[in-house]
């Protein structure tokens, strides 16, 4: 493909949805009134929504055609068996739990097993996965490889950090491990694939130590995608044959599927061990629902039935990879720094290397993200300092984020190379009154995941006017 132009969408539009590009001044006034939260804009005033690509898929025709088969009995749908069939056939594990979402999934997950003090273990916890854990009193560890600190063009910055994995089993004892997860794609490292090699090596080591071995698997397909491009040995594979060798070398996984499910909600866990999956299963009757639908309408289940396997399509992979390396490229040549190799979801700015005169604790992320809205009705998230801050129990001091990032994440089917180029554009205006950009505080903040609710000002005399 040639990266100097958008790629072509392997698909017509057949519906569409009209968006709204609010003036300058509207939007000044709804950054206000959110208090410079962007999660608290609603919808409608937003032109872009590069928020998340969770939910957010355009359905095909085929799923919307499933829709109309969905049987919503209580108990045994004809809905959960197609569900069940294709999460079977696809990731290969005996047993399936659906869940609305994927927190949900991490909730009965760490709710069954992650007992106060016990650690869990990842090659990046994202936001909920890191959430969870420490509302079950668990302490989450993260051991990215050393390539995802470095500037190079290695294609695996997903991958864990296998001596530093090992280091920490021996150090804390198997007994205090709760479990190991490998997020796949690393959503946090800039949206970057997991090898076949060190997905090999983290289940022989956790083979070893008896450890549990789960897969975060919310962009499988996408992942599979990389391996097939980057690891000689999977060349010639399909998409299924490579999801199917990751998912061997697993004990089970938990999904949001609202990103390579292709659909608008749904997750699920899935595994082999029958003790597991009845203790599981009993909690999630209580805050989720019956095991044949899980808090999800039959018609759920069979929009994602059919999403699992558009997914792995190849010509969609494709394109989707293609449009996000596009946007990544374009923002490159106007003086923007990214996160490079760019990954299969979303591109990172780097907001502290373009907002060198805001310091870290001044969120030049939120800056960055704020500047988006106001600018071009385009709506980002911060993946910084708000979104990762801890506190270090030892000295009380507050640890930062490790890189002051805004995530642009593309949902899937949904815009088109014109919107891209407007987006590019809008970053363009950006750099160019950068300067002029200030930093945040925060006024007011929940317990966890502060980013979703918290509340900020703007701080010196830069002030949006509205």
């Amino acid at each position: 493909m040639n990266s100097k132009r958008h790629p072509a969408e392997p698909f017509r539009i057949k519906s569409i949805e009209s968006i709204k590009l609010l003036s300058e001044n509207e939007r000044a006034k709804k950054l206000t009134e959110a208090n410079y939260n962007l999660f608290q804009i609603d919808a409608e005033n937003i032109y872009i929504d590069l928020l998340t690509d969770s939910g957010t898929t355009a359905l095909s025709n085929k799923q919307w055609a499933a829709i109309m088969l969905g049987d919503e009995s209580y108990a045994g749908a004809k809905s959960f068996k197609r569900f069940e069939k294709a999460v079977q056939d696809i990731f290969k594990h005996k047993f399936v739990i659906p869940t609305h979402q994927g927190r949900a999934a991490e909730n009965i997950m760490f709710s069954t097993i992650v007992k106060p003090g016990m650690y869990v273990l990842n090659n990046t916890h994202f936001d909920t996965t890191k959430g969870n854990t420490l509302h079950k009193g668990g302490i989450p560890l993260d051991f990215p490889c050393q390539q995802s600190k470095d500037s190079s063009n290695f294609p695996f910055k997903g991958n864990m950090d296998i001596l530093a994995l090992e280091e920490a089993i021996l150090k804390h004892g198997t007994d205090k491990i709760a479990m190991v997860i490998m997020t796949i794609t690393n959503n946090t490292v800039g949206g970057l694939p997991v090898s076949i090699k060190n997905i090999r090596e983290v289940s022989a080591l956790c083979k070893q130590h008896n450890l549990l071995f789960y897969f975060d698997c919310a962009r499988f397909a996408e992942n599979a995608f990389f391996i097939k491009r980057y690891e000689p040995e999977f060349a010639d594979y399909s998409i299924e044959e490579i999801t199917a060798e990751m998912f061997e070398l697993v004990d089970g996984a938990m999904m949001s599927a609202k990103k390579d499910g292709m659909s608008n909600i749904g997750g699920f866990i899935t595994l082999n061990d029958k003790e597991l999956f009845e203790q599981l299963t009993e909690l999630m009757i209580i805050v989720e629902g019956f095991p044949t639908y899980g808090g999800l309408t039959g018609r759920d289940l069979d929009s994602l039935a059919v999403g699992f396997y558009e997914a792995m399509d190849e010509a969609y992979l494709e394109y989707r990879i293609g449009q996000v390396s596009y946007l990544g490229e374009r923002l490159k040549e106007i003086g923007v720094p990214i996160v490079e190799p760019t990954g299969g979801h979303a591109i990172f700015i780097d907001a502290g290397a373009l907002l060198p005169h805001i310091p870290a604790e001044e969120f030049p992320g939120q800056a960055l993200s704020t500047a988006f809205y106001l600018e071009g009705g385009i709506r980002t998230v911060e993946i910084g300092s708000i979104m990762f801050v801890e506190d270090d129990s030892e000295t009380g001091k507050t640890i930062l984020a490790p890189r002051e990032l805004v995530r642009l994440a593309i949902p899937r089917r949904v815009y088109t190379a014109s919107h891209i180029d407007y987006i590019i554009e809008t970053a363009q205006e950006i750099v160019r009154k950068k300067e002029s950009l200030s930093g945040y505080r925060i006024k007011k903040q929940p317990k966890f995941l502060r980013h979703f609710t918290c509340e900020l000002e703007q701080l010196n005399s830069k002030k949006i006017k509205a």
